[in-house]
């Protein structure tokens, strides 16, 4: 990729953190910014590796998550254009304590953490970008550990549904989640067995709150499962 394409990148897909720089910190971020393709399923990062990238969604969608008993995963966040993700671990001095996988192919931006480390260490507003971000996702973390322990299935699932239509929309229908995912995934973003999984969402087609055809979710009534979600 050209500097002038990189550059074009940074300033249309970072506007977060890009309005936030000074006019050197953006010409060393074009010369330290490298684009990477991952193939669906390919890893981007493992647990316990050593945190060296600022990582950037660009297109396409990744999920963060954590082995637990048996090998079973437990999906920690969705990851959506243009969020930024994999740095946690580098501020806080640690390997990753996640992985981070590609849902399908996808596009991601690379900046070296030693780079950012010294822009925060030399402007106060790329310091306080990051303040704001680590707050918001420890917030919607402890959200999401509350409502995965104390809800029942039908609102665990109803709640992930949710977060699928928040966080990648619809197809141009305006009913088809934007997102394909198999009933394991979708099992291990809600917390339960596959199996439950699969029975709770026959439960919401027989409801008509959705209609499922394959990996393909279409919501017929997206008040009421928000209400599931909410309430469940």
């Amino acid at each position: 990729m050209i500097r002038k394409t990189i550059e074009q990148v940074m300033s249309e897909d970072m506007t977060g953190i890009w309005s936030q720089l000074t006019g050197d910190e953006r010409r060393v971020v074009i010369d330290n910014f490298t684009i990477h393709n991952f193939k669906k399923g390919e890893l981007i990062y493992a647990e316990h590796d050593k945190p060296e990238f600022l990582w950037t969604l660009l297109e396409g969608k990744v999920k963060k998550y954590k082995e637990g008993l048996n090998g079973r995963q437990q999906i920690l966040r969705l990851i959506r254009p243009v969020q930024y993700f994999g740095y946690r671990a580098y501020f806080a001095g640690e390997p990753y304590v996640s992985t981070a996988q590609a849902f399908e192919a996808s596009v991601l931006g690379a900046l070296p953490l030693p780079v950012v480390e010294k822009m925060i260490r030399e402007n106060n507003n790329v310091a306080w970008f990051f303040i704001h971000e680590l707050s918001r996702n420890l917030g919607n973390s402890d959200s999401r550990i509350v409502n995965l322990t104390q809800k029942h299935i039908r609102g665990r699932l109803a709640e992930s549904l949710m977060v699928l239509r928040d966080s990648y929309g619809y197809e141009d229908d305006g009913m088809t989640l934007k997102i394909y995912m198999s009933r394991e995934d979708l099992a291990n973003l809600s917390n339960m067995t596959t199996s439950n999984a699969i029975r709770t969402l026959s439960t919401f087609v027989n409801e008509k709150l959705i209609v499922v055809d394959g990996r393909n979710i279409k919501i017929l009534n997206e008040f009421l499962l928000r209400k599931i979600s909410k309430f469940g």
